[in-house]
């Protein structure tokens, strides 16, 4: 018989872990806001010294490391490493944002931009776009163990994989089309790797400022994700 209460202790113990890596996500974030917005975070940007721009693209790194870490030693195979890669992503990223609320009173609202990532370039989008995005990870993540639990030969199907990496990307595209324009159609492309210390370029990240978050491609992407999930689902009802 499935023991369901030992089934899913992973999850809360993986909760508790996502949880205090948002916190100290979020306490180094509240230090660089204090350093370079002064007056408080909002577009357009500031340009990072390129060392330390360098340091905060090995930080991201290290984050992913630590959480994909965490899901390697909890999963017992890989469906189950990446449920819970997707749920400790999730439950970090909302922690995230919970722990800037409460310190920073930010974001105003869910549809605040926000600076998401640096790697390769800067991703940016409305807070609601990566909260949308960690809910459907934990609902993958609960639905793929659960099924496992009671099937334990259940796996991704190759079309089911598919659908959630074409998915994946489309959201991704939504994320970082605003600087990928502005790199490619001001013909900054060969100077690429030396962004950080271009001059014309630093000028106008200065003056950007995004406006317009493509909401329906973002619709198209997580249709994807959770009919893929779906599929999953009923594929292996029980």
């Amino acid at each position: 018989m499935i023991n369901t209460k030992e089934a899913f202790k992973p999850f809360l113990w993986l909760c508790i872990f996502a949880a205090a890596m948002g916190f100290l996500e979020a306490a180094v974030v509240i230090y660089m806001r204090r350093i370079f917005y002064p007056a408080g975070f909002g577009f357009p940007l500031q340009m990072f010294d390129p060392s330390l721009l360098f340091i905060e693209w090995l930080r991201e790194v290290a984050t992913i490391i630590m959480l994909v870490s965490a899901a390697v030693i909890a999963g017992k195979n890989f469906l189950q490493k990446f449920s819970f890669f997707l749920y400790s992503f999730a439950v970090w990223d909302i922690s995230y944002y919970a722990f800037l609320k409460l310190a920073l009173n930010w974001p105003a609202s869910f549809f605040t931009w926000d600076l998401l990532f640096l790697i390769p370039i800067s991703w940016v989008g409305p807070v609601l776009a990566p909260i949308i995005n960690s809910l459907t990870m934990i609902l993958m993540a609960v639905c793929f163990v659960y099924v496992q639990k009671y099937n334990k030969s259940a796996k991704l199907e190759l079309r089911e994989l598919a659908l959630i990496i074409f998915g994946g990307i489309i959201i991704l595209y939504t994320y970082l089309i605003d600087y990928s324009l502005l790199i490619a159609k001001n013909g900054f492309l060969p100077d690429f790797f030396s962004l950080a210390t271009n001059q014309n370029f630093i000028a106008l990240v200065s003056g950007y400022i995004p406006e317009t978050y493509n909401w329906e491609l973002f619709i198209i992407g997580e249709a994807l994700i959770l009919y893929a999930t779906w599929r999953f689902y009923r594929r292996n009802d029980f």
